[in-house]
């Protein structure tokens, strides 16, 4: 179920990944993801219980939303003008002071209509991504904004590091992971539609935080990944599949050679 316009999402590779996924009834513990982003494999798995988590504050608050107040941010969604003035002044005007809902139905209008569902801010913390058309953003209805808010209602959400969230877990936990990456490369430098830079530090941290989880725990964790030489000795002794399409340099353009890979520790 994708609401979410993307860059880096996983929705066009589900149908490879799905392969080597448990199913949502099978998950004897938690569900959790500490890079949400656009919840592809999320909603696709719809696990019973869930841990969702991102740094992206205006993402998070989102799915807070979303979860409790459904029909109010559809009612705003719907009600916002379409056209370029109009999207440049609802972005212009930010949305200090308003309620949960406001934000959110702000931030999925904004996703929805503008260019390639980019995710940057200047400077002073603002969203800044010009304006892309409207054509896309009726994809969303009311229905999908209820039919994502009984999926959250079974999960809690954060805004947190992922350090945090994945030590948080617990015996027979299962952890999907989509960290920040650019295919092939080491580092991602240019991060135009999230918040700051990923680069190889944050991988080797994911790694150790991974590796200190007690296999007492029976943990399972799933993650994709760039297929760099470096990345992927971090993970030498577990299991690397190639995801045999993906993002191309443009975003929303696929390729056969993606670049990026699966890394299993089952």
């Amino acid at each position: 179920m994708k609401f979410l316009r993307y860059p880096g999402g996983k929705a066009k590779q589900l149908s490879f990944l799905v392969n080597y996924l448990p199913k949502g009834k099978d998950i004897e513990g938690t569900y959790i993801e500490p890079f949400i982003g656009g919840g592809s494999v999320f909603f696709h798995v719809n696990p019973e219980k869930a841990l969702i988590s991102d740094l992206n504050t205006e993402l998070i608050e989102l799915y807070k939303g979303i979860k409790l107040y459904p029909h109010k941010i559809w009612e705003i969604f719907k009600s916002f003008p379409e056209g370029k003035a109009a999207y440049y002044s609802i972005r212009n005007n930010g949305a200090d002071g308003k309620p949960l809902y406001y934000r959110a139905a702000r931030t999925l209008f904004l996703n929805r209509t503008c260019f390639k569902g980019m995710w940057r801010h200047n400077s002073q913390g603002c969203f800044n991504v010009g304006y892309g058309g409207d054509e896309r953003r009726w994809v969303v209805t009311h229905l999908n904004i209820v039919e994502l808010s009984y999926i959250l209602r079974k999960a809690e959400i954060l805004n947190s590091d992922f350090e945090n969230v994945i030590l948080n877990a617990h015996r027979n936990d299962f952890l999907f992971l989509d960290p920040p990456y650019k295919p092939g490369e080491k580092d991602l430098h240019e991060l135009h539609y999230r918040n700051g830079k990923f680069l190889f530090d944050e991988q080797e941290r994911i790694a150790d935080t991974l590796k200190s989880l007690p296999k007492s725990k029976r943990i399972r964790w799933a993650m994709t990944n760039s297929s760099h030489n470096d990345i992927l000795k971090l993970y030498k002794d577990y299991n690397i599949k190639k995801i045999p399409f993906g993002t191309s340099d443009k975003p929303g353009i696929l390729t056969k050679n993606s670049n990026e890979v699966l890394i299993t520790n089952y």
